[in-house]
């Protein structure tokens, strides 16, 4: 898109372009002033003195019948005056992507999920101002969106608004004009242009100052009968010259006429190609429906029957195929009558016939029967009779479809009068019921009548129909009506022209056509309209030897593309599914590896589509070669997450993914490569792309072997990327000095959340550099350094930090050797920190001394919720000492004292604590060197302890009388909700001690009684009889 430059408020009003620009803005003024065709003196400003002959109140009157002309024009609505949300608020996007220009709109919205990633929106009333104080309003503004998703509308709706003086109050003039009406001229000028929308133009007294802002509005250039071709036009700078309408168009947005005004155009995404990008100011984008607003669209369409409603949103739901779709309004309202006429036909229907659409064809032939229906009603007959059916759906497709079809073959969605005789298409036929849910009537501004499909997949399968049928007898090929010997006749040979045309056409344009062609051929769409749209049982031999033909068009060893994923569509409406479940059941059950040829890799490709699962998270551990990542190229584009782990990948693949993350197309958001085989080679490929890509959330790069200058890469890249949030380096052997430019990162990044730098042998100097990072850096929230080699001296350093910081709330410093007098300054800095909320000192060289300072923090922090000090060497004195501080402590909610040996001493001291903390949900006291007495004082704590949530006391020797005693408590203790007494030298005595006090007790949902030398049936008894005391509770023996 070109760049708007900034302009001083005297240079905002000059003219630009080519040819003479005072000269045009002359012209159209006098022509706005009524003068037409004939010479004036330049414009004057307006004079309220007697002598002016031009007076503002005459200018006011006309812009006023101009309004009430509109407003007349734009009806009302249902959305009028009141727009939803999405239609108040714009995406605004950088320019169009690869998908949006080269493919079909169903496969736009099917490749991303239904989803839309611009972040950033502009509003309504706002479309055409300047975003900043330093830029200019846009002269060429576009907005795209997919077919039926409601540009029409929204042009309609702010035609509306400014009419009512709500919006666009900066223009003076508003011209609203639809390709449709420009379709009507062969040739025009844009003095006629004008004339033409706004017929006030002939009377006198429009003061020059109505032409400070004036908006012209091009709606659908999609619906262009004539492709603009800025590269060939020649320029134009007279606006009295008639000159073909797309010369006129390009020539006008090239600024060549009337470079004053503004321009707001409306397309499909793959139209507004044709405008060059360097010429577009801004470009918006219209979402489709959120999940509410389907629910809510739903809803009113049956506002008096919530059952119904109810039904076809679950029946929407049940296939993603459909639900995706359903993004569409107009799909959705589609949708929702094809569904509402099945619930209410469901009595007196075959079996056969009652089972709810899977297909898009199988919906669609839903609607038929839908339009068919209501055809007979208007006759007022109360059920429409076969032969009816028949007479009037072949009839239909006799004529509709035909010129639908050709229409599809060239681009043609829109039809005049003339195209319908062209075509034999009966006039009469187009006042039917059955007709008008098909075929849309409008008139122009020029009193022509236009005719357009409903929405554009009921053209293709109006389409798709007309040519199932006419394949039967036709002895040429239907889509150049040249002649075809006699032995290539035959349905086969016409569905394999219709499957190579679609499988060449670039711009996808087919493809939806194919998948109803092969539709028409499954058994309950043929169920569904035989007799009507179709002869029962026609074709149906041909179903076996199609899905062979389609299945053939998948023998390329390329990228698998947008047409290959398509035929596998066909084949879904084929019902034959056969390829898609053996690839979809080789990757549940790991063996995809051994399905590498291109049909598997397409159906592959379609699963990463469609399925609910791959939707969610594309995992493929274990499963890809280069080569198939490779085809997978196109389609891992649109996939939100995916897990690549254990692969084997090497550099070669991150350059190809890392052309990936940069395509502006990207909407990858997480992306997990652990365990590969990537070196700083490949890390670079991945930085490279990550100083474009702007959807990437979450990198992990564990396990592999990028080293330091692959974190240096990595590093670069985050201080200009401001889209990561999380990114994983563990073991990667980054050491000191890719700490070092980690933290280099970490000072200008504002974005990163979450590292992960542990076991790489990163030591006390990286760690230093680490800490005077996290002094400036304010945004990271999360730091894994575990199982590298800090000591005393990084402990300190990041003490220092802790005492400044004030982001951090996660920091894990397990096994790096850090003994007392490091964890005495990480305590000091706890006592002043108020952010860090857990800590995870686990496996590190803690003593009394050590742990005597941990208590003092325990006792005067607020703020630190979690505290893992497992593997330690702490006793039964700094027990002591933590049981006192944690009577005093309203914040930590988990505390881990596994794996030291407190003895019965320390486990009093802490259920001493209990007795008064109430802030405690979980308690991990494993080998904890526990014993009956230990237990004991457990018991009684837990007899009046509110909050304690987890127990875990798992290898320790409690023995009958410790489990006695804690069964005891169960009676009365309403907080736990699980409770580990694995190997505790129970026994039988004490196994059922527990389970009878399970009768009383209804909040335990966990219990584990494993080794605990019960035998087999005697672990059978006290199942059975937790089962029947506890019925909610889980028990593992």
């Amino acid at each position: 898109m070109r760049k708007q430059e900034v302009r001083t408020g005297g240079e905002v009003g000059q003219g630009h372009g080519a040819g003479s620009p005072a000269e045009q803005v002359k012209a159209l003024v006098d022509l706005l002033a009524g003068k037409g065709g004939q010479g004036s003196q330049a414009p004057q400003p307006p004079n309220r003195t007697p002598e002016s002959p031009l007076k503002p109140h005459g200018n006011d009157l006309r812009i006023q019948r101009h309004r009430e002309a509109l407003l007349n024009r734009t009806g009302g609505g249902p959305e009028l005056g009141s727009p939803s949300p999405r239609l108040t608020s714009l995406l605004l996007v950088e320019g169009l992507t690869d998908l949006q220009l080269r493919e079909h709109d169903f496969t736009q919205v099917e490749a991303t999920r239904g989803g839309w990633c611009s972040s950033r929106t502009i509003t309504l009333d706002r479309l055409f101002l300047p975003l900043s104080r330093v830029s200019i309003p846009p002269r060429i503004s576009i907005t795209i969106g997919v077919a039926g998703v409601g540009k029409t509308t929204l042009v309609r709706n702010f035609i509306h608004l400014w009419a009512r003086g709500q919006v666009g109050k900066d223009f003076s003039l508003v011209l609203p004009l639809t390709f449709r009406d420009l379709n009507t001229h062969e040739k025009l000028s844009a003095d006629r242009l004008v004339r033409s929308v706004f017929p006030h133009a002939g009377e006198t007294g429009l003061a020059s100052a109505a032409l400070t802002k004036v908006l012209l509005v091009l709606d659908g250039l999609d619906e262009c009968k004539t492709p603009l071709d800025f590269s060939n036009t020649v320029a134009c700078t007279d606006p009295r010259k008639e000159i073909q309408v797309d010369h006129l168009i390009t020539n006008i947005i090239r600024g060549n006429l009337f470079p004053e005004v503004s321009v707001w155009v409306t397309s499909r995404p793959s139209a507004a190609g044709q405008i060059p990008g360097g010429l577009v100011d801004r470009m918006t984008e219209i979402r489709g429906f959120n999940k509410e607003e389907i629910k809510m669209c739903l809803e009113q369409m049956f506002p008096e029957d919530p059952v119904l409603s109810g039904w076809v949103l679950s029946q929407v739901q049940a296939d993603r195929a459909l639900y995706l779709m359903c993004t569409v309004p107009a799909f959705c309202r589609l949708a929702g009558l094809a569904l509402g006429h099945l619930h209410r036909s469901r009595l007196g229907l075959p079996d056969a016939e009652l089972w709810p659409p899977r297909t898009l064809c199988e919906l669609y032939s839903w609607y038929f029967r839908m339009a068919l229906g209501g055809e007979a009603q208007e006759k007022g007959k109360a059920s429409p009779r076969i032969e009816q059916l028949a007479q009037g759906g072949r009839k239909v497709v006799g004529t509709l479809g035909r010129l639908a079809f050709h229409g599809l073959v060239r681009k043609k969605y829109v039809f005049y009068e003339p195209d319908l005789k062209v075509f034999g298409v009966d006039l009469a036929l187009l006042q039917t019921a059955l007709c008008g849910c098909l075929l849309q009537r409008e008139e122009t501004l020029a009193s022509s009548v236009t005719y357009y499909f409903t929405h554009l997949s009921l053209q293709e399968f109006v389409a798709a129909a007309y040519y199932y049928s006419a394949s039967r007898r036709a002895i040429f090929d239907l889509f150049t009506e040249g002649g075809m010997s006699w032995p290539r006749l035959g349905f086969l040979t016409h569905f394999r022209s219709a499957a190579q045309r679609a499988m060449q056409v670039e711009d996808g344009r087919l493809d939806v056509f194919l998948r109803f062609l092969s539709g028409l051929l499954s058994p309950r769409v043929n169920a569904l309209l035989a007799g009507s749209l179709l002869t029962q049982g026609e074709h149906q031999g041909y179903r076996a030897q199609v899905a062979e033909l389609l299945q053939g068009c998948l023998r390329s060893d390329g990228a698998v593309c947008a047409r290959a994923v398509n035929v596998l569509h066909c084949l879904h409406e084929l019902q034959h599914t056969e390829l898609t479940r053996s690839v979809e059941e080789a990757v549940e059950s790991g063996a995809l590896a051994r399905l590498t040829s291109p049909p598997h890799r397409a159906a592959l490709a379609y699963l990463l589509q469609m399925s609910d699962v791959r939707a969610q998270e594309a995992s493929l551990p274990l499963c890809l070669s280069q080569g198939v990542l490779q085809s997978l190229l196109p389609q891992l584009l649109h996939c939100r997450s995916l897990r690549l782990d254990t692969n084997q990948f090497k550099d070669p693949v991150m350059e190809l993914l890392g052309s990936v993350l940069s395509g502006k197309d990207c909407r990858i958001q997480r992306i997990s490569l652990g365990e590969n085989q990537i070196s700083n080679k490949g890390a670079k490929a991945l930085a490279r792309s990550l100083l474009v890509n702007r959807s990437l959330t979450t990198l992990d790069l564990r396990s592999n072997s990028i080293g330091p200058q692959g974190a240096k890469a990595l590093a670069d890249a985050l201080k200009i990327n401001r889209t990561l949030s999380s990114l994983s380096l563990q073991s990667n052997m980054i050491r000191d000095d890719g700490a070092r430019f980690m933290a280099e990162a970490l000072a200008a990044n504002r974005t990163l959340s979450v590292l992960h730098l542990q076991k790489n042998t990163i030591g006390p100097v990286g760690t230093r550099r680490m800490a005077d990072a996290l002094k400036q850096n304010r945004s990271l929230k999360e730091l894994m350094f575990s199982s590298n080699s800090i000591g005393d001296g990084g402990a300190k350093a990041l003490a220092e930090a802790l005492k400044v910081n004030q982001g951090l709330e996660s920091l894990d410093l397990q096994s790096n050797s850090i003994s007392d007098s490091g964890v005495a300054a990480l305590m000091g800095a706890l006592c002043a920190n108020q952010t860090l909320l857990s800590l995870n000192l686990t496996a590190n060289l803690l003593h009394d001394q050590g742990a005597q300072a941990i208590a003092v923090a325990v006792r005067e922090n607020r703020a630190l919720t979690a505290l893992h000090l497992q593997w330690n060497f702490i006793q039964a004195s700094a027990a002591k000492a933590l049981g006192q501080a944690l009577q005093l402590n309203t914040s930590l909610t988990s505390l881990d004292l596994q794996e030291n040996a407190i003895g019965d001493e320390g486990a009093s001291a802490v259920a001493s604590a209990l007795k008064a903390n109430t802030a405690l949900t979980a308690l991990y006291l494993q080998v904890a060197s526990i014993g009956a007495l230990g237990a004991q004082a457990l018991g009684e704590a837990l007899a009046v302890n509110r909050t304690l949530e987890i127990l875990d006391l798992r290898g320790n020797a409690i023995g009958v009388a410790g489990a006695k005693a804690l069964a005891n408590a169960l009676k009365v203790n309403s907080s736990l909700r699980r409770l580990n007494l694995q190997e505790n030298s129970l026994g039988m005595d004490g196994a059922i001690c527990v389970a009878t006090a399970l009768s009383g007790n209804h909040g335990l949902q966990h219990i584990n009684l494993q080794g605990n030398h019960i035998g087999e049936s005697g672990a059978r008894m006290i199942t059975e009889a937790i089962k029947t005391n506890a019925p909610s509770c889980t028990v593992e023996m």
